[in-house]
């Protein structure tokens, strides 16, 4: 049996790109899998802790993904 988890309350926006909706990972151990859009909702980066650093996740103008500590 899988269970996930679908999050329809994405922006036109959102789907007009093509950004997937939240899925929770599966029993079978699958990754979960989350739109950028979904993550940034007002934005183009968000802030990540881990492990006591802070690292930032941001889209650029290429529409390219930049992680940096």
């Amino acid at each position: 049996m899988t269970e996930t988890i679908d999050s329809t309350d994405g922006s036109a926006e959102d789907r007009a790109r093509g950004d997937r909706p939240v899925v929770a990972a599966s029993v079978t151990g699958l990754p979960k899998i989350i739109s950028f859009s979904s993550l940034v909702k007002c934005g183009d980066e968000v802030w990540i802790e881990h492990g006591g650093s802070l690292y930032r996740l941001r889209r650029t103008k290429q529409d390219k993904l930049i992680l940096t500590k």
